[in-house]
């Protein structure tokens, strides 16, 4: 590379770093996505049960979030599902989390692009209607934002920080809707004898609720994009978590509870039923809009992760350097096409299963993914504390066997076919990490090194 290339690229880095504000955005603005707008379907006949489930995976969320902080904090920097990983239990852990986390970004990105399309349905009903189109249409906007990613990561921030903005819109309107149609008497809380709160009712609403709150690590994960990471990422990563689940109680449980049963149980797009039945009719196709702008919010920060995690594992040497390799605007651009095209593959592969299936399967990989990721968070945790790599602190045991204890409920509660998909996937990167070892091994003995193992 020219001397003048090299100094253009180091020019784009210097100026292409998340502050706090953008850090914030994009721990909140991956989390709302399409999964919070879509889930009082799911929810409205635990009645109850979903509220007692938000409290539960909120509080769950916070645990692992916590602990998530604190690493961040004594170990600045990195790629997080990486980093962590490593330090704790060395390269075969780092890889096999980093790649599994990997995994569940492109997926999730797959989720995202079908719950967009899902959503704009309302709007142009032949998309839902016509064989194949969805899957088509989903595929548009992963490559659209790809591009974004690929211009460089403050045009990606820039887009991010504005979705964020405007996805909280039909969730603030809920809760202010909400509140007014109880204190004017205009609507009533549903009875508990209803649906009564068991156990079973708030495990089933917890395992639901969890999707929608995927996301709270992403700051972590882009940490060497991250302006004093240090300082920037524990504290996105604890506010956004908090902030975000808050709306999410608040916001879904009035249109969960608010809306008759039987009318949510069968809708597509219960927030827009929701303004459409309490406000005007005429709201439904606008709350839509910004459903999809939601979800294209969350696409884009999740685009920027995918490119993070496979540049960080190439610079462990644990991918090919093939990826390795940045633009002019200082992004992984080989990184973010592959992973967008095998995003794009799975919703083409997947298109024969209709919108509502579609995004149910995917949602339910996601998430099984993604609690590897914390489970090996929890345990890396507990074993840096015990080598002194990071910091005590009073309640940081206490509150990482929560985390874990919450993280294996979940896992649990995902479901055999996912959880069996889960491992899978994350097997799938056996191969690639024993043929890059050998091929340390080989390189090392070249020159008379021993390798790291």
């Amino acid at each position: 590379m020219s001397e003048a290339g090299a100094s253009e690229i180091s020019a784009a880095k210097a100026h292409g770093r998340l502050g706090l504000g953008m850090c914030i955005a994009l721990v909140v603005g991956n989390m709302i996505g399409s999964g919070v707008f879509l889930l009082p379907t799911a929810l409205a006949p635990l009645g109850w049960n979903s509220v007692y489930g938000w409290v539960l995976t909120i509080g769950g969320s916070l645990c692992v979030a916590y602990v998530l902080a604190r690493l961040a904090r004594d170990m600045a920097g990195g790629c997080g599902p990486v980093t962590y990983a490593r330090a704790a239990f060395g390269p075969a852990a780092g890889f096999i989390i980093g790649w599994s986390y990997w995994i569940s970004v492109w997926v999730a990105n797959a989720t995202l692009a079908v719950g967009a399309v899902s959503n704009l349905s309302i709007l142009f009903p032949g998309l839902a209607s016509t064989a194949g189109l969805p899957a088509v249409a989903a595929v548009v906007p992963i490559w659209v934002l790809t591009l974004i990613n690929c211009l460089g990561v403050r045009r990606a921030g820039g887009v991010q920080a504005i979705t964020t903005i405007l996805k909280l819109v039909p969730l603030a309107g809920a809760i202010g809707v909400g509140a007014w149609l109880l204190s004017s008497g205009k609507a009533n809380l549903p009875a508990m004898s209803a649906h009564p709160v068991t156990s079973e009712g708030i495990r089933i609403a917890a395992t639901l609720t969890l999707f929608p709150l995927l996301g709270f690590e992403s700051a972590l994960v882009a940490g060497d994009r991250i302006e004093n990471p240090k300082r920037n990422i524990p504290r996105a990563t604890l506010f956004g978590t908090a902030i975000t689940g808050l709306i999410y109680l608040f916001a879904c449980s009035a249109v969960t509870l608010l809306l008759p049963e039987a009318a949510a149980t069968q809708s597509n797009a219960p927030f827009p039923l929701f303004f459409g039945t309490f406000v005007h009719p005429a709201l439904a196709p606008v709350i839509a809009l910004f459903v999809v702008i939601a979800a294209l919010g969350a696409l884009n920060g999740y685009v920027l992760l995918q490119g993070e995690l496979l540049l960080s594992l190439a610079r462990e040497r644990m991918l090919p350097a093939w990826f390795d390799r940045e633009n002019r605007h200082g992004t992984p651009q080989r990184a973010h096409i592959v992973s967008s095209l095998l995003a794009s593959a799975l919703v083409l592969a997947n298109y024969t299963r209709g919108l509502a299936n579609l995004f149910e399967f995917m949602v339910l990989v996601t998430t099984s993914v993604s609690i590897i990721f914390y489970l090996a968070a929890m345990l890396s945790g507990f074993r840096l504390l015990r080598t002194h790599r990071i910091g005590a602190s009073r309640g940081f045991e206490a509150i990482a066997i929560t985390g874990f204890v919450y993280s294996m409920w979940t896992f649990y509660g995902a479901g055999l076919e996912a959880s069996l998909w889960s491992l899978a996937m994350t097997a799938a990167g056996l191969p690639i990490y024993i043929f890059m070892l050998w091929s340390a091994r080989r390189e090392s003995a070249g020159q008379g090194l021993k390798p790291e193992n």
